[in-house]
């Protein structure tokens, strides 16, 4: 088996290979080239498992992406994607020796940090990725959506508009430009995505509305990307689904929030992605109104170079950790001192005993904020060396925003 980059002239080889192993058929190409999920593609940055016969057998993808850490610091972020091997070949070391390739050309590119979406949980913290943000979807019957005041009433000075999603591709791609940069947790959206139409809506080409907010001074500060459902032949219900809700500040999701709670002759709205702990179940009038489900991992992240990653963020309290940290899969085991004085961190090499001992996976976990090192303790994944140990960490890792992803690639 041989484990090789590839390059543009590998693209129809690369799709169709990854295809496979997810059970998907190839999309007809719009006249552009563009629509599909899969258009915006970097070869260059592509990896190929090819079989001693010189058949393909598995591929591994990543995008240039960057990442708002705490504390509103943005950074490039590898962007792993398109990963998977042929059902024929599965169990035989593809999976590990693509993902090695990728470590090592990812490294070799000077990055730091690594990030992903897993299909399934189980796969990649043996490669060094932990959970670190979250999503939730959130159902609220029609008849039940009222908002308590004083939100109910809409007086917020500004306005939302209904726009098809061909009218206003521009003014998404803005808006949800400043808003990454200022959520932690948040990956880019680079103009290729937005003009060659790659991903999910509302980026994809599926029809959707769009409702726009502006605020008082007419500046557009958040917008919701919905579609309607079929009517069910048998209950009659009709859903509302809102793909994303991308919005500045609080004002401006409410606002949109409220547009399309009230739409009318829908039986049911549904916000598919939303942070955990957010605040729309407490402006409803009828607190159990909001069914949450789908609760689940969303970005996956991992540190490539420990002391490079930790002194990148932002910090919200001052201290000093001692962090023990083995990296199985790299072959490596490092124990660092972390001292952070006014926001930054200093991260140097020592000797000094450690407070905690952790897989690299669970470093990843912990790193955005959205992972309290103490959950990890008590699940004992984390080895603590002193009473005290735990809640230094939960005290030195928390920020000010939990981190949120609703990029999906």
């Amino acid at each position: 088996m041989e484990i090789r980059s590839t390059t543009e002239q590998d693209r129809d080889v690369f799709v169709d290979t990854l295809l496979v192993p997810f059970g998907l058929l190839p999309e007809p190409p719009a006249e552009d080239g563009g629509g599909a999920w899969w258009s915006a593609l970097e070869l260059d940055r592509g990896v190929l498992a090819v079989a001693d016969d010189g058949r393909p057998i598995g591929t591994a993808g990543a995008y240039s992406l960057e990442l708002t850490l705490p504390g509103d610091v943005v950074v490039p972020a590898a962007g792993v994607t398109a990963v998977g091997v042929l059902p024929t070949h599965r169990r035989r070391g593809v999976l590990t020796a693509m993902m090695r390739h990728q470590l090592a050309e990812l490294r070799r590119r000077g990055e730091f940090l690594s990030v992903l979406l897993a299909a399934e949980a189980v796969i990649y913290r043996r490669f060094g990725y932990g959970p670190a943000t979250y999503t939730r979807r959130l159902t609220v019957p029609r008849h039940r959506s009222a908002l308590a005041a004083p939100w109910a009433g809409g007086a917020d000075g500004g306005t939302v508009e209904v726009l098809r999603r061909a009218e206003c591709v521009g003014l998404m791609e803005e808006v949800y430009d400043r808003y990454r940069r200022a959520q932690p947790g948040a990956l880019s959206r680079p103009h290729r995505w937005w003009a060659l139409r790659a991903g999910q809506p509302p980026i994809a080409p599926a029809p959707r509305y769009i409702a726009v907010h502006r605020d008082a001074d007419g500046v557009p500060d958040g917008y919701a990307s919905y579609a309607r459902g079929d009517v069910d032949p048998v209950t009659r219900t009709v859903t509302l689904t809102v793909d994303e809700t991308v919005a500045l500040d609080d004002t401006a999701f409410t606002a949109l929030a409220r547009y399309v709670l009230q739409h009318d002759l829908m039986t049911h709205i549904v916000f598919k992605h939303l942070p955990t702990g957010h605040p729309l179940p407490w402006q409803l009038e009828d607190f159990r109104a909001a069914e949450v489900s789908g609760e689940t991992d969303w970005l996956w992240v991992r540190l490539l170079d420990v002391p490079r990653a930790l002194t990148a963020r932002g910090w919200f309290a001052d201290g000093e950790l001692v962090l023990d940290v083995d990296d199985p899969f790299l072959g490596e085991h490092g124990r660092y001192l972390l001292t952070v004085r006014d926001g930054r961190a200093e991260c140097v090499p020592t000797d000094r005993e450690p407070d905690l001992s952790l897989d690299a996976s669970d470093l990843g976990s912990v790193y955005l904020g959205g992972t309290a090192p103490g959950t990890l303790v008590r699940a004992g994944r984390i080895r603590a060396h002193h009473p005290e140990a735990a809640a230094r960490a939960d005290a030195l890792f928390r920020t000010d925003r939990p981190p949120f992803n609703l990029h999906w690639f």
